[in-house]
């Protein structure tokens, strides 16, 4: 696609990794990252010599709709990834999730429609599925909002869907599962486990273990944005983005310290633990639509994809220089 594409949520994990292969392909990439009086754009701030100084970076508020349009003014295509993503944060303050991700995607939307972009893709997330009900699933499983989370983001999927059946604006908008990878928050499971076990010993503290997820690599994530930034199919639709292999986080725990060489002792942690009715026990995508519209299939499938992935994160957050922007000894939220 030419044209300046607007990428929301740069500043953070997907979207650090995004903006850094879009630049690296070539694109005039416009980086919206949250606004704050350090000055600090997040993970671009750390993103390689190479990328740093391509691209242009305009600070503001998802929840602000006029620095919304000022931002989305001049680009083609937005990809927008802007949102509060922590399900235990989502429990203790509701409202700023319906702010964030409900009425900053009205923004997004709105001045898309404004403005006449050629593009939209928007954001979703397999928790909005809630405990799968059949696997894989498939972009028609029912929709369940089982956390405060969960309930906003479906709420944004909707407002996304009736732009485009009520004014055809070009929406496309994808759900990833479980992304994972480096720079992840701490506040994600597979950070929580290396960082434990990088900084603590042996011994760590974890909520549930039963429960199942399809993890995706980031890279694998990245890639299907873009094949929807450049596919002429998907308007309209939802589309999974997930590796169709499904694991516990017990076991997962398990691979993490293999591949770290090292023995492994859970304790449980009660403010780990999602409200009973609130978790998520079984998350497996089928992510053949994503196949099928958009030609993207996952290069980090299946248990062996899996390990290479886990292997590429863990050797990342051992990095000291890395590992030492993490806080291991405080459960992040």
């Amino acid at each position: 696609m030419a044209g300046k594409i607007l990428i929301t949520g740069a500043d953070g994990f997907i979207g650090s990794h995004l903006t850094e292969t879009l630049v690296r392909l070539g694109y005039d990439v416009r980086a919206f990252v949250y606004y704050n009086s350090f000055n600090s754009w997040g993970w671009l701030d750390h993103l390689p010599d190479d990328v740093k100084g391509k691209f242009e970076v305009v600070a503001g508020d998802i929840r602000d709709s006029s620095g919304v349009r000022k931002a989305m003014t001049g680009c083609d295509a937005v990809l927008h990834l802007a949102a509060l993503i922590a399900i235990p944060f989502s429990y203790n303050s509701p409202s700023t999730y319906v702010e964030t991700n409900i009425n900053g995607t009205l923004n997004i939307l709105q001045a898309a429609r404004d403005l006449g972009l050629s593009k939209v893709v928007h954001t979703s997330t397999s928790e909005v599925y809630g405990t799968a009900r059949f696997v894989p699933i498939s972009e028609d499983h029912v929709l369940q909002g089982q956390s405060p989370y969960s309930a906003t983001k479906i709420a944004a999927d909707q407002l996304a869907h009736s732009f485009y059946t009520s004014f055809e604006l070009p929406v496309i908008t994808l759900r990833p599962f479980n992304t994972y990878g480096p720079r992840q928050s701490a506040r994600a499971v597979i950070p929580t486990i290396i960082t434990q076990l990088a900084t603590r010993g042996t011994s760590i503290k974890l909520g549930a273990l039963s429960p199942t997820r399809d993890f995706s690599y980031v890279q694998d994530t990245v890639s299907g944005f873009i094949a929807a930034l450049n596919s002429e199919k998907g308007f309209g639709e939802v589309i999974n983005l997930g590796s169709g292999f499904e694991i516990s986080i017990g076991d997962t725990a398990k691979l993490i310290a293999k591949s770290m060489g090292t023995s492994l002792d859970i304790s449980e942690d009660q403010q780990r633990f999602r409200p009973e009715r609130s978790e998520v026990d079984r998350l497996w995508a089928d992510n053949g639509k994503a196949k099928a519209l958009l030609g993207w299939t996952p290069e980090h499938s299946g248990l062996e994809g899996f390990k290479l992935g886990l292997d590429k994160t863990v050797e990342w957050f051992s990095n000291p220089d890395n590992l030492r922007l993490y806080k291991p000894g405080i459960y992040n939220l």
